[in-house]
């Protein structure tokens, strides 16, 4: 234990500091951001599974994976904000998918035989990790309840024990693999690029110039992946409990072209969607991720070539797949490849070239000041990070953006608790989303309260709306300016919620205005 102490006791330290680092900056302000679309449609769920057990496959129904609102249902119920909690389960996954990188980046390191070696590994593992933890991509997103911090933490984790599985072809980190990958594979569909890679693991851990050497050495490590596969593929199938599993592979055509696509139009969207990753990267990387992981490529390229075809695989080959067949790409899609761009980055700091080192170090004190900067304005005051268009349009720009939720519901609280046995409607553009989830997840334990959506496009109030009034109950309505295409009429304005300026690039700038509003009305005779 003492000799254990000594070669790890200040690496487990440091590591420790920098978790907690990363735990607190995330943790303060966690629900600054406004409640996203897709966070309260997780939400809603996890509230609804909680309370209803016949339900707990719910998310299949809209081709969603359940592990992520599974975890959330235990522990929604002794919270009083669920989207905080929703949002801390993704801190949390952040965090071990930040030891994830630092276990990574160790594993794969080579020669570790000799002190200096290994106190090397470490350095570069503990590199990777803190700039992991600090990058304002992955400090973004792991502040938001959404799958995908889930998903990086599961795939990271599946690839340390599929290195280990195959350089030491070993039963027990096989099975523990299998399991991690289940994982993956119950959070989201992205997993299966994961599992499609993880072949080439195997293959470069057992290459040999001998092929008849290399095919016999197969056979072991071809079992291992069997039993990966068996393994992830029933917890998978555990999902046909459920009524909706069939949707799963119906919402996939939704967001992805067929494979034929490539054929027919091979580099539209590919050359789009790899113009928008490199802007993420620059904006949200920072910038200087990116020329840090190419002075890591020229750094392991001779030492650690074979680790470096694997970190690239995982890093890039996703995001090429994605950007020729996906539909929609945005940010968090690629998430659970960022990681492995950091481990790269790492291998920088095992060069012996001084001139690289020095313009590792400058490279690294610029890429925590843009960091450090970004985040205090995404903690303190979102709408002026630096964001790219996209996320800023979707998270704080339109309707997919809730600013003003939860403040209309603790107004409909107020006048709930005047007279609890009073019934209140609101009627909410849309039928699920933003609105009227977005309210739901906020007074699900107020009685009384029904939140109805009421469809787009309104141009006058409905007539659910007008009998609500004329019944004597007290009725709101609830809608996005930009969505609204009516007078004003029957409906009396109590407040506006004013979301970020758009960019006056945008098409939304120039068709519907600088910026929009989630209007708060009470419906009147």
């Amino acid at each position: 234990m003492i000799k254990i102490f000594k070669e790890w006791g200040s690496t487990v330290l440091i590591l420790l500091g920098i978790l907690i680092f990363g735990f607190v900056i995330r943790f303060i302000n966690l629900t600054i951001l406004p409640v996203f679309a897709d966070e309260a449609i997780y939400v809603r769920w996890a509230q609804v599974m909680a309370n209803e057990p016949t339900l707990r496959f719910l998310p299949l129904t809209d081709g969603k994976q359940p592990l992520f609102m599974w975890i959330l249902m235990f522990a929604i119920k002794h919270f009083s904000d669920p989207l905080f909690i929703g949002r801390l389960i993704s801190v949390f996954s952040g965090l071990f998918t930040a030891v994830g990188v630092f276990t990574l980046s160790y594993v794969l390191s080579k020669n570790k035989q000799s002190l200096a070696n290994q106190k090397i590994g470490k350095k570069t593992a503990l590199f990777s990790t803190f700039l992991f933890v600090l990058s304002p991509f992955i400090f973004f997103f792991d502040r938001m309840a959404l799958v995908d911090s889930m998903l990086s933490c599961f795939v990271i984790w599946t690839v340390v024990f599929s290195v280990l599985t195959f350089k030491n072809n070993r039963l027990d980190f096989a099975l523990i693999t299998g399991i991690l990958l289940g994982f993956a594979s119950l959070t989201k569909s992205a997993a299966i690029f994961t599992a499609v890679l993880i072949p080439v693991i195997l293959i470069l851990f057992n290459l040999n110039s001998n092929l008849k050497k290399f095919v016999m050495n197969l056979v072991r490590p071809c079992m291992l992946l069997g039993v990966i596969y068996v393994i992830s593929f029933v917890m998978y199938n555990i999902q046909r409990l459920g009524p909706g599993f069939h949707m799963l592979s119906l919402r996939t055509a939704d967001y992805m072209y067929p494979i034929s696509h490539i054929f027919i139009s091979p580099l539209d969207p590919l050359i789009p969607h790899l113009k928008d990753y490199f802007s993420w990267i620059l904006i949200l990387g920072p910038f200087p991720l990116l020329l840090l992981v190419v002075l890591g490529l020229y750094a392991g390229y001779k030492k650690n070539l074979k680790e470096l075809i694997i970190l690239l695989s995982f890093a890039v080959v996703p995001v090429i797949i994605e950007s020729a067949i996906g539909k929609v790409f945005t940010a968090r899609y690629v998430l659970f490849t960022i990681p492995f761009l950091f481990v790269i980055a790492g291998l920088v700091f095992e060069t012996q070239v001084k001139l690289l080192r020095v313009i590792s170090y400058i490279l690294v004190i610029l890429f925590v000041i843009f960091s450090l900067k970004n985040n205090y304005y995404l903690l303190t005051n979102p709408e002026k990070a630096s964001l790219p268009i996209g996320e800023r349009s979707g998270y704080l720009e339109e309707w997919t953006a809730g600013q003003g939720i939860k403040e209309i519901s603790e107004y409909i609280k107020e006048e709930h608790t005047k007279d609890p046995t009073k019934e209140i409607v609101i009627g909410t553009e849309g039928y699920f989303g933003t609105l009227p989830d977005g309210l739901q997840i906020y007074l699900e334990n107020t009685k009384n309260v029904k939140v109805v959506g009421i469809g787009l496009g309104i141009e006058k109030v409905p007539d659910s709306l007008k009998k609500s009034v004329d019944f004597g109950t007290k009725t709101y309505m609830v809608i996005n300016k930009s969505r609204y295409l009516g007078s004003g009429e029957g409906l009396k304005l109590i407040k506006s919620y004013k979301k970020a300026d758009r960019n006056p690039k945008s098409d939304n700038y120039k068709n519907m205005g600088a910026y929009d509003e989630l209007l708060f009305f009470e419906v009147v005779k």
